[in-house]
């Protein structure tokens, strides 16, 4: 098996205490390396923000991280191990970051893109990751600054657009753990997710219902979430 290192990060203080977030990357990179054949030599576990210039020297870990790729890597093709994350915002939500970690010319592989996506398409994936969260943002400020233009405290639809637009990005967290599993009965998810230890957003177990809702959310393509029943036996 091909040597590999884990990279694992949270953004928030609070998840790196309760752990939400961290197991579900872990899984997701365990998962990954048993199917594609790589062996985990290291993980480092960052609680940091992904975002300012000066980003990487306030993430020690990620520093760490590609210090021993680079030593792991030695005398290979490409002089450094590659360093293995769950979902590529997990780098970093900047896409100027994530150039730059890109000419250090350390292979970063991201599981839900898949083991032979090339930095090149990292950039686009990147660019498309970060319009789509510029526009989520902007959708729940209109709803605010309607409001406000009105005079008045926020409404049904307005609080509703604002809580869809948290939930949205909220879900995306759970797409490298989902993603594998998605074409499973959704009971049959929920049990795996229990058994693994990976909590709901609140801490609490997981239910078929809250599968399937989460599923519907994260919309991958080619699904047809219609075939998502709850009482199908697993």
């Amino acid at each position: 098996m091909r040597p590999a290192i884990a990279y694992i990060r949270v953004s928030r203080p609070k998840q790196g205490r309760s752990g939400l977030g961290l197991e579900a990357q872990q899984t997701a990179i365990k998962a990954f390396c048993a199917l594609h054949g790589y062996r985990i030599e290291a993980e480092y576990r960052e609680v940091e923000t992904g975002r300012g210039a000066d980003a990487l020297e306030r993430r020690p870990e990620l520093a760490a991280a590609m210090k021993f790729a680079r030593k792991l890597g030695k005398g290979g093709k490409t002089g450094a191990a590659p360093i293995i994350i769950a979902k590529l915002d997990r780098l970093s939500r900047d896409v100027h970051f994530i150039s730059g970690l890109m000419v250090q010319r350390i292979p970063f592989i991201v599981t839900e893109l898949g083991p032979d996506v090339d930095p090149f398409m990292l950039h686009i994936h990147a660019a498309v990751a970060e319009k789509e969260r510029e526009r989520i943002a902007q959708r729940t400020r209109e709803a605010l600054a309607a409001a406000k233009a009105r005079g008045q405290v926020l409404g049904n639809a307005e609080i509703g657009e604002a809580r869809k637009a948290e939930a949205d990005l909220h879900a995306e967290q759970f797409r490298p753990v989902f993603e594998p599993l998605r074409n499973l009965p959704a009971k049959r998810i929920s049990v795996i997710l229990n058994e693994r230890g990976i909590a709901t957003a609140r801490g609490g177990k997981w239910q078929a219902t809250q599968v399937i809702r989460l599923l519907s959310r994260l919309r991958f393509s080619g699904d047809d979430l219609g075939g998502l029943n709850s009482d199908r036996p697993t």
